[in-house]
């Protein structure tokens, strides 16, 4: 495990290093936020970030989201004072470590957050034979497109194949295709050198050389353009790259792991997907069941996020009502875990007396009549934007004002999303942000 601890951690951090130095991980520190995010931003990785909580873990967080660095957060402060550590975890830390540190404590929470990052939870038949198929071919080095609807979990089977594999001790980097745009992508794959282009001050290292030695997924490849498709079989084939402005190759050695929630054959058959990149990705294929067809994965799953909303939240242990949980089975999740995920969240936070009710999970059906519920509004009479923009925000309130989850659950691109709220915040409605809903008048 690679372990970055960013501030001084009220003169703790040493005793700290030495305790994960202890179990096995390899130790880097920075100072300040500014120094942290320039190593990682140097490909240097971390497999966990550990930051003092004297220093701005909201601003942290924020900056690893918009430069699209994926790592898990843990803050550090000295004694236990229980609103530093609600404070830290709604600022977007996963755990909180009070100091002095204690050993066991520390091996256990850096391991916990390790795990979670590709802990798959299921109980049903179908998941465990793609988990079956995917623990037998991550021991090899081949390529392995992994295939599902938006929210079933590709990013965790990708993970949990890494973690599986001989590099498992090498990094894992992760890049989101369809959440890039186009012009930043191919840096962002390849790097640059300084002077490539307006704007690139430094040399930045690509999401290749970063994951050198280790394992490079890449996140809904079927939006990557055909121009940039090209480029990537070189790399893939060749085993070496080329940063933008670079005057010779760099040797690169990853795994690639790919995913899609679309049919690639079909792209491919449209001219859309070059064919020799399909073949070169797919040499094993995981297909992920739609939360549909694995009922038996709903009770654990909404048990597991009860549970770690509960805790980010500060509350105690919660209980789902007997009726809630038949109402989740039964439930077609169109959007799949991740729409499970959003629900239960809204649940925790509307929890009364330590039970989540029905009036605290909102499930948007047709039968459903509140607003947002297709059933519950007369279409005659309305323009289309109309109930297009009501569909938006709905959607986006249901998910707490995650973008790409909304996005994903609409089926649109996040780029088509941000320029739809970016005209409703001109035009004056209100847009959910980022960790929270609209409050809505009771009726």
């Amino acid at each position: 495990m690679r372990l970055l601890i960013i501030g001084a951690m009220g003169g703790q951090i040493g005793a700290a290093s030495q305790i994960a130095v202890a179990r096995g991980a390899k130790v880097s520190q920075a100072d300040d936020i500014e120094s942290g995010l320039g190593a990682l931003r140097k490909g240097q990785g971390a497999d966990v970030v550990m930051i003092d909580t004297a220093l701005d873990i909201a601003s942290l967080t924020s900056a690893l989201s918009s430069e699209r660095i994926s790592v898990p957060v843990v803050a550090c402060g000295v004694g236990d004072d229980a609103q530093a550590a609600v404070k830290a975890i709604r600022s977007g830390a996963q755990e909180y470590i009070p100091l002095p540190p204690d050993s066991d404590l520390i091996a256990a929470v850096l391991e916990a957050v390790a795990e979670d990052t590709n802990r798959i939870i299921h109980g049903d038949p179908a998941m465990e034979k793609a988990l079956k198929l995917a623990r037998q071919v991550a021991k090899s080095s081949a390529s392995i497109l992994i295939v599902g609807e938006s929210g079933t979990g590709k990013e965790l089977m990708a993970q949990l194949i890494h973690q599986r594999s001989p590099r498992s001790n090498a990094p894992f980097i992760a890049v989101n295709c369809a959440a890039i745009p186009e012009n930043l992508l191919e840096s962002e794959l390849f790097g640059y050198e300084k002077g490539a282009f307006t704007g690139a001050v430094s040399r930045r290292i690509g999401k290749f050389e970063e994951a050198d030695g280790g394992t490079l997924l890449l996140d809904e490849i079927s939006e990557m353009d055909l121009r940039l498709q090209a480029k990537l079989l070189r790399a893939i084939q060749e085993k070496e790259i080329d940063r933008i402005g670079g005057k010779k190759p760099v040797p690169v050695d990853v795994r690639i792991l790919a995913t899609s929630n679309q049919n690639l054959e079909r792209l491919v058959a449209d001219g859309n997907f070059r064919e020799d990149l399909y073949f070169r990705l797919n040499v094993v294929t995981v297909t992920i069941p739609r939360l549909a067809d694995r009922p038996g994965d709903i009770e654990p799953l909404a048990s597991h996020f009860v549970e770690k909303y509960a805790e980010a939240n500060g509350l105690d242990p919660l209980t789902l009502a007997p009726e809630v949980l038949e109402s989740l089975k039964s439930h077609a999740w169109p959007g799949n875990v991740r729409e499970l995920e959003n629900t239960i969240h809204r649940g925790v936070l509307l929890s009364e007396d330590g039970l989540i009710g029905p009036d605290a999970i909102q499930i948007q059906t047709a039968n459903m009549s509140p607003a947002g519920a297709a059933g519950g509004i007369n279409l005659v009479g309305r323009t289309v934007a109309d109930v297009e923009k009501d569909l938006i925000i709905d959607t986006l309130d249901h998910c707490l004002g995650n973008r790409t989850h909304a996005a994903k659950i609409l089926g649109i691109s996040i780029r088509t999303l941000r320029n739809k709220l970016r005209q409703y915040n001109d035009n004056g409605i209100a847009v959910p942000m980022p960790n929270e809903g609209i409050q809505r008048p009771s009726a």
